[in-house]
């Protein structure tokens, strides 16, 4: 599903390496975890996966097709939830999701049973009428998450999805990710919480100063240490490492 070639991104003119030499491959059917320190390069990758950044060098392909050569078709099999929250507030929550549903073409009979279902999931429903800058952080982003599934994508490119929720939103994000997996699609996400990834993850990747220094299952990052928790891994992979969200 996510094929990652020698991909590169630098800021700053090239003083500030985010993502050096990546190469990751991500199958149908799995949840991916990816993990880092702050600056580790989570939120470029995601960010050059759905197109919004290009690379200074190197290929990536979403289901077979080159992000470069093929846009819009790439994008429009993305649900992608951002790390932050960009949101038009001044529309009410029923107004935001019919935007999103005329850009993606979700027809009118589809979008009124899918929102009618995600509004339901995520206990939306009471507050779909008021204007987005009314809603709490929470609130926010649960819309995002709704409008990132309304067109049945695919590929969730989600970027710290699980920030605000509350538990039980949380859960229902994390049952829908496997039952999307389940039914042969793919999930890539990033997070801080670590049992939380160590729960739902197939597998998992760990980026560190721009590059993937491990991935695999957890037995397989375990490395015949018995036991060892991701936290532990983790820790030990990149210890030393402070720095600000790129």
């Amino acid at each position: 599903m996510i094929k990652i070639q020698s991909v590169s991104k630098s800021y700053a003119k090239g003083k500030i390496k985010a993502v050096d030499e990546l190469n990751l491959h991500v199958k149908k059917g799995e949840i991916f975890g990816f993990i880092g320190p702050n600056g580790a390069g989570k939120t470029t990758t995601i960010k050059m996966l759905t197109g919004i950044l290009e690379p200074d060098s190197g290929e990536i392909y979403i289901n077979g097709k080159n992000i470069k050569t093929d846009t819009i078709e790439v994008k429009r099999s993305i649900g992608y939830v951002p790390d932050s929250q960009e949101i038009y507030d001044r529309l009410t929550g029923m107004e935001y999701l019919n935007f999103i549903g005329n850009i993606y073409g979700v027809s009118s009979t589809q979008r009124r049973q899918r929102i009618e279902k995600y509004l339901e999931l995520f206990a939306l429903k009471s507050a779909i009428g008021e204007l987005v800058r009314s809603y709490s952080h929470g609130m926010k982003q649960k819309l995002m998450l709704i409008a990132a599934l309304l067109h049945e994508p695919p590929l969730w490119l989600l970027d710290e999805p699980l920030v605000g929720l509350d538990p039980r939103s949380a859960l229902t994000l994390k049952e829908a990710m496997r039952t999307h997996c389940d039914n042969g699609n793919t999930v890539f996400f990033s997070t801080h919480v670590l049992e939380v990834a160590e729960r739902l993850c197939d597998r998992i990747g760990i980026i560190k100063d721009g590059k993937l220094i491990a991935s695999g299952t957890l037995e397989e990052l375990r490395s015949g240490e018995t036991g060892a928790s991701l936290e532990h891994i983790f820790f030990e992979l990149t210890s030393g490492d402070e720095g600000s969200t790129v």
